[in-house]
């Protein structure tokens, strides 16, 4: 083997990225990452060997490199559905927040049909976010990425895409919540995209009622804000005696700038304080989540992973998959008990592309049973060599498996978010 083909396997790979500079004009963008079951096979072809964390970014290369040739197969099947369309501007400029006047004045959320070409920018980090100035993603990425520029976009996939497309450099996703639990949507886009975890923020959540100003309770008839914000504050908006009707909107900084766009004076918004700042809302009540422990958990997105280590806690989150029932459930947890790992949650998600099993019996008839894909974080770094034989065993019942990310563990203080008396 020559030197070349040497330096091809042990460079982590690109993902079928290519970072060109784009001349002003209009681009159609194929987004081609997509899960397919037909990549299950390759993916189960990764191999963990006790070598270190060298030897498991070769394996990652060789598996990363299966999975994009099958994708560029598909694009040139003409097997794509998502298209998306770039504008041409040559930057994407946000308006800083303290120059903005009024909630006209704040930056329009990305959009699937407005993503911007790679910003001519320097060494700040830009982070892209579900949602509007205010919410608590933002947030998130300014606890992750203290001076980080924070880009706001209308949905998670378009989140995604922004970091896909070297529009940001990173991208945060809620992914759980303690008291509302897992956000669904959130984990079947950690597998539909290539992106790789590599870090995680515990926010706590400290929700407040918002109105425009000289607005009283009273005269209230209904509360808007994102589902799980109405249903963590369920209890509490009772005890205030609010007779209102609760209505969902997509996050809770955008309830706070309907408001204030639209001059509701009979609405208010469960948001954070800094959206009421923001927005020119006056705050009817604090500290309104029915729970002080209410803590969402955040995840930092990258299109490169990062170099495992064993200098500080490190959890990694894996996905996979079986074809032999539930038994083999057990056989998988075993491997990390037997290695005194820590499991620190376990999801299920529907296999998509498999949702059902038939199993034949002459005797009893026709059993019918649903297919899962497994999520799991385990507290490991992937530099450890118990977590590299535990993926080696784990692979060994598993018809597929991927390794989403190996990142720090989030150490910082939990200071609850109580309401001050």
């Amino acid at each position: 083997m020559d030197l070349n083909s040497i330096i091809q396997i042990a460079s982590p790979p690109r993902l079928g990225l290519t970072h060109n500079r784009v001349i002003p004009s209009r681009h159609v963008i194929q987004c081609v990452y997509r899960f397919d079951s037909s990549n299950a096979n390759a993916l189960g072809g990764l191999n963990f060997t006790p070598g270190g964390r060298y030897d498991w970014q070769s394996s990652c290369a060789i598996l990363a490199s299966k999975v994009v040739s099958q994708q560029q197969d598909t694009e040139k099947s003409g097997g794509t559905d998502g298209i998306t369309t770039v504008n041409g501007h040559h930057t994407h400029d946000l308006v800083p927040v303290k120059a903005a006047e009024t909630p006209s004045a704040f930056p329009k959320p990305l959009s699937i049909a407005n993503l911007l070409p790679a910003p001519m920018h320097g060494s700040q980090l830009r982070v892209a976010y579900q949602g509007v100035p205010g919410a608590y993603s933002e947030a998130a990425a300014g606890k992750a990425y203290p001076n980080c520029e924070a880009i706001p976009c209308d949905q998670f996939e378009v989140a995604f895409q922004a970091v896909e497309l070297w529009i940001a450099d990173r991208a945060v996703l809620p992914v759980e919540n303690s008291l509302g639990g897992s956000i669904h949507r959130n984990y079947d886009l950690l597998l539909r995209h290539r992106l790789h975890i590599v870090g995680e923020v515990q926010l706590p959540v400290h929700h407040c009622l918002l109105a425009l100003s000289g607005v009283r309770m009273e005269y209230l008839t209904r509360v808007i804000s994102h589902p799980q914000a109405l249903s963590q504050c369920e209890h509490t908006i009772t005890k205030l005696g609010l007779n209102v009707a609760r209505e969902a909107v997509d996050d809770t900084a955008g309830a706070a700038e309907y408001i204030a766009t639209n001059n509701l004076k009979d609405t208010a918004a469960i948001a954070s304080a800094r959206a009421a700042k923001l927005y020119g809302l006056q705050i009817l009540a604090d500290g309104i989540q029915d729970d002080c422990s209410n803590v969402t958990r955040f995840v930092m997105l990258a299109r490169e992973p990062i170099i495992p280590r064993t200098d500080r806690p490190f959890k990694t989150s894996i996905v996979f998959a079986h074809e032999k029932g539930t038994s083999v459930l057990f056989k998988v947890l075993s491997a990390f008990a037997f290695r005194n790992i820590n499991l620190t949650k376990i999801e299920s998600r529907p296999h998509r592309n498999s949702p059902i099993r038939v199993v034949e019996d002459g005797n009893e008839g026709t059993a019918k049973h649903f297919e899962y894909m497994f999520y799991v974080d385990f507290e490991a770094s992937m530099a450890e060599l118990r977590a590299q034989n535990a993926l080696a065993e784990v692979q060994e019942f598993t018809s597929f498996l991927r390794v989403l990310g190996s990142y720090p563990m989030d150490m910082t203080p939990w200071i609850p978010s109580r309401e001050e008396n």
